[in-house]
């Protein structure tokens, strides 16, 4: 399979070499013929004279020899361009970069993704909402912390989501080191008994992070497969929020679960996205923000994501380039940051709008 990858490759940058060579040679040579037949129309080197046969025959000696140029051109521009992306192939692996990232930014119409051992090139869908974030805006500081900034401007906020895999939770040391939100796990249901179970620090984690002065989130587990399913997770969600108000998001995290078989992975993407829409629709009429949790794979391969363009998102890639090309509003980008208050490790965040601050 990689040897496929790289063949192809190689193609498109000799295509792409040659056809700049040809280019470069075209447009000179054709300069050159249109001077020559404005010259002899104005009359210009009088001292010169040509007949119209005369002119004709030195047009199509031009022609000929813009013609060996350019073949010349285009076989010196595949052979450059052979070099160029062997040698770029070879710095690239020998630094360790992952094919991934050397495929990516040469199919800019295309969005690379791994699943079950495969890659998948999706189109892009350019009549949804692109994102606006510029790669030259991601700061990554030296502990390993990620921020999104224009000059000195630090335009991103950080946050974390936390479960009770974190345990016991010192919020007013998690405030002091710098964190502006947290998305806290309400519930989840099992991948594999379906069973859907209440997290056991939620109302802990509500409480300290509030009377810390941290705005929150809730977010919700799925591996429903019914209707049924989908409102018994909204219904139960919306009840562990009421005694902290509405003025949150409510997040539907779909997501495969590594080296297992998700219960849910037996629906169509038809299916799924109908019952993360049902939920969206059921957090809404109760008064809260609907927010989709996701990652490229399930965005792209398992919904229909044109179906949740209006549905605000949480996306998680734990990369620092920017790759993803629809719009997101929270940006996990890692599951092992650091917090204090914390012990052990935290998933980190940058949220660019701040939901808190809506209306």
């Amino acid at each position: 399979m990689r040897v496929a990858l790289w063949v192809s490759l190689v193609c498109l940058i000799l295509s792409l070499g040659g056809y700049l060579a040809l280019t470069a040679y075209e447009k000179t040579l054709q300069s050159e013929i249109a001077s020559m037949a404005t010259q002899a129309e104005s009359g210009e080197n009088a001292q010169e004279l040509y007949s119209q046969q005369q002119l004709d025959e030195q047009l199509a000696q031009a022609e000929g020899l813009m013609q060996e140029q350019i073949d010349r051109a285009y076989e010196e521009g595949v052979e450059e361009g052979r070099r160029s992306i062997l040698e770029n192939i070879k710095a690239s692996l020998s630094d360790g970069v992952a094919i991934l990232e050397v495929l990516r930014p040469l199919y800019t119409r295309d969005v690379i993704v791994v699943s079950d051992r495969k890659f998948h090139f999706v189109p892009i869908r350019f009549e949804l909402r692109q994102s606006e974030l510029k790669q030259e805006n991601v700061q990554v500081l030296d502990s390993g912390e990620f921020r999104y900034v224009d000059g000195e401007e630090v335009l991103s906020h950080k946050g974390i989501d936390v479960s009770q895999h974190q345990g016991s939770i010192n919020w007013e040391k998690v405030a002091a080191d710098g964190v502006e939100f947290a998305m806290i796990r309400s519930i989840y249901r099992g991948y594999g008994s379906g069973k859907l179970v209440e997290d056991e620090t939620y109302d802990d984690n509500m409480k300290g992070a509030l009377e810390n002065g941290i705005p929150v989130g809730v977010y919700v587990f799925t591996q429903a497969l019914s209707e049924e399913e989908a409102l018994e997770e909204a219904e139960l969600a919306i009840e562990r929020a009421k005694p902290y108000g509405r003025d949150f998001p409510m997040v539907i995290d779909v997501e495969r679960v590594d080296g297992a078989t998700p219960r849910m992975d037996a629906l169509s993407r038809d299916e799924r996205t109908a019952l993360l829409l049902l939920f969206c629709k059921t957090v809404q009429e109760a008064g809260y923000r609907p927010y989709i949790y996701y990652n490229t794979e399930m965005s792209l391969l398992f919904v229909n994501v044109e179906e949740l363009e209006s549905i605000p998102k949480w996306y998680a890639s734990y990369n620092e380039t920017l790759f993803y090309p629809y719009h997101y509003d929270i940006w996990q980008y890692t599951a092992n940051g650091s917090v204090d208050g914390i012990k052990g490790v935290v998933d980190l965040n940058l949220c660019f709008e701040p939901f808190w601050d809506e209306e």
